[in-house]
């Protein structure tokens, strides 16, 4: 049922998208068919495979770099609280450090280079992991860690065994917010600095004021990152979580 409802509500938004555009026919806002027919041109030529596999390649190495450092520091300040006192300032300087200045200085002082589109986008996210995992990690029950050595478990046991499962919703909230702030933050590096892209594409046809194409770009992408969020975030989220769930 929850499935049927989704689709009868995005043929719902289509159909109000179709009866606007006939009120109001414009070049600036073009109907779903047409956006539809330039999707299809798009993806014939292989320009929109191209370009969704690049900006696609360029999230998942943002988001693997930010919530590995991010997690790594937010544990590390959770736990260590002259640490958090000093590098409290830190955090909060470049949490709120506009996306745009982080991208133009990543590009003027290294160049309009992949690391520094990727690094730029983890650098805007990784203040948010932290501020997360830093939570979590202050969160810890003591006594799984008195258990812990009572049974001298070793390191990797105790990060496997008693620290993950308590990290593990603080991880995922983290994982969810990052996907969805990662893609945005990638397709303003791709319009400032990339050749290649779904910000890419949205500027070059931006510029012939292509609104279709456009369109086309934009839900191309947000239908693969729900997709993703469907089929991978979901699933991974309730595997990791199955321990919580008690049997009826």
């Amino acid at each position: 049922m929850p499935a049927v409802t989704a689709v009868a509500s995005l043929l719902g938004l289509c159909l109000l998208w179709s009866l606007a555009a006939e009120i109001w026919p414009s070049r600036a806002f073009p109907p779903p068919l047409e956006v539809w027919r330039v999707l299809l041109k798009e993806a014939a030529s292989g320009e929109l495979g191209y370009h969704l596999a690049m900006t696609l390649w360029r999230v998942a190495a943002a988001y693997v770099v930010a919530m590995v450092v991010g997690s790594v520091i937010g544990v590390l300040l959770g736990t260590h609280r002259r640490a958090d006192s000093f590098f409290n300032p830190w955090l909060v300087l470049f949490l709120n450090l506009p996306a745009l200045v982080v991208i133009v200085l990543a590009y003027i002082w290294f160049g309009l280079t992949e690391a520094a589109a990727i690094g730029a986008v983890a650098i805007n996210k990784i203040p948010n992991v932290v501020v997360t995992m830093r939570e979590g990690a202050r969160a810890l029950d003591p006594r799984f860690a008195e258990m812990a050595t009572v049974y001298r478990l070793g390191r990797l046991d105790r990060i496997r065994h008693v620290l993950m499962p308590q990290l593990q919703p603080y991880f995922a909230a983290a994982s969810r917010s990052g996907i969805a702030l990662i893609w945005k933050i990638v397709l303003v590096v791709e319009l400032l600095g990339r050749s290649s892209g779904v910000g890419f594409q949205i500027y070059l046809y931006f510029q012939i004021f292509d609104v279709a194409a456009i369109l086309a770009y934009t839900l191309a992408f947000v239908a693969i990152m729900l997709l993703i969020e469907l089929l991978l975030v979901q699933p991974l989220e309730r595997h990791a979580t199955r321990w919580r769930r008690r049997p009826a």
